[in-house]
């Protein structure tokens, strides 16, 4: 039987739930930590940029708390048309958005990073995954959003609960990557630095 792993410090550089039980899935010890950065797009900024720049912006922000550690960051951009879906923060915000949305495709632009602080080694990816809503009527909108309030996520749902009856279809190469973190790169990731998953 193969001796008992030896894992490297992981910190998860996020304060949402969702993503501390995606990566507890791994059954690899962790700790999390908020990087607590401004998380607004610049002007004329990509999407794929906006989520990319915030991720790496996390990692770093949690360099000097963590200087020999394997930080995991990942930020999330949802487009319409290639207009910006941000958090609706809001009730009136959120009625706009599902509005918007139904009946209609929207891309969820997931950025994950896994930066080494020790060496300063930095992997970076996007994983894409775009949702068919299904066309609600005002009524299902109100309700679910009385029932579920997800304000302070990008689309107004929360697909890993209720939001999930909102969706006709999800497509992309990984599954999680729409909940926010991405687990099968994050694997390819790890596994580059040597963590041992299995």
């Amino acid at each position: 039987m193969k001796s008992r792993t030896i894992y490297p410090r992981l910190v998860l550089g996020s304060s949402s739930v969702y993503r501390r039980e995606l990566l507890q899935h791994l059954q690899i010890p962790f700790e999390t930590a908020n990087p607590a950065i401004d998380e607004s797009a610049l002007p004329e900024e990509t999407p794929d940029a906006t989520a990319l720049r915030l991720a790496k912006e996390k990692a770093h922000a949690l360099v000097k708390q963590f200087p020999d550690a394997l930080i995991i960051t990942a930020d999330q951009v949802a487009t319409l048309d290639k207009i910006q879906l941000g958090k609706p923060l809001n009730h009136e915000n959120a009625v706009r958005q599902l509005r918007l949305m139904r009946g209609r495709e929207v891309v969820f632009h997931t950025a994950l990073c896994l930066f080494n602080s020790r060496t300063a080694c930095l992997q970076a990816r996007i994983i894409p995954c775009s949702v068919k809503y299904r066309e609600l009527n005002d009524d299902q909108i109100e309700r679910y959003l009385a029932r579920e309030q997800p304000y302070h996520c990008a689309g107004s749902a929360k697909a890993e609960g209720l939001g999930i009856a909102l969706i006709e279809r999800i497509t992309g190469e990984d599954p999680n990557a729409l909940i926010g973190l991405p687990l099968i790169a994050l694997v390819e990731m790890l596994m580059a630095e040597g963590v041992e998953i299995l």
